[in-house]
């Protein structure tokens, strides 16, 4: 079972809920607490993040170039203070998007997610239960997760490993991928 961001949420919910069903567990750039305000111990989305998030003009959907300069903006927030290779994100969002069709939008994904998505009780104090072998992936520098959300989780979950990728933000770019992916397969595989 592997998570990302909010999607970590269900993935711990389903380790700790279904511990059969779960052979191991990655968790990326996630953290031990469902939508609303971090614990005390725990930090926040950054400010500038969540501006972009609640604030940046929409693009026009049905424009394939206003659609890709408003990712590559999107990742820039995300990126951290490396930056992104905006040749590759421009690349992957006119892909997703000739792939979509022309039915592509994002307007508001993150809102919707969070709207939808009912978490039932707080699980933080039930990580210890985890049963599944777990990885942690979390960039060193994410702004909308960031690494304090990561460290608890491997701390909090026995015997988790975390893999922490230096210079990264909440996406996962190419330039980790030699690092990330074979972490994972070993994980994953038992070895």
């Amino acid at each position: 079972m592997a998570g990302f961001g909010p999607g970590g949420w269900i993935a711990q919910l389903l380790a700790l809920d279904h511990p059969d069903r779960v052979a191991s567990l990655t968790l990326v750039g996630t953290r031990p607490t469902a939508p609303g305000p971090a614990d005390a111990d725990l930090p926040e989305h950054a400010p500038e993040l969540m501006a972009f998030v609640t604030g940046a003009p929409k693009p026009d959907w049905s424009d394939r170039d206003d659609v890709v300069e408003y990712m590559v903006a999107h990742a820039r927030v995300f990126g951290g203070t490396r930056g992104v290779d905006e040749a590759e994100v421009r690349e992957r969002a006119g892909r997703i998007f000739d792939r979509a069709g022309g039915r592509f939008q994002r307007s508001n994904q993150l809102g919707t997610a969070f709207a939808a998505m009912d978490c039932g009780e707080r699980w933080r104090e039930r990580l210890p239960e985890v049963t599944a072998p777990t990885l942690v992936v979390h960039g060193d520098d994410d702004p909308f997760f960031p690494i304090g959300n990561g460290r608890a989780l491997a701390r909090e979950i026995p015997g988790a490993e975390l893999l922490v990728l230096p210079e990264t933000g909440q996406e996962l770019p190419c330039r980790v991928w030699d690092v990330v992916v074979p972490a994972v397969l070993r994980h994953t595989s038992g070895g």
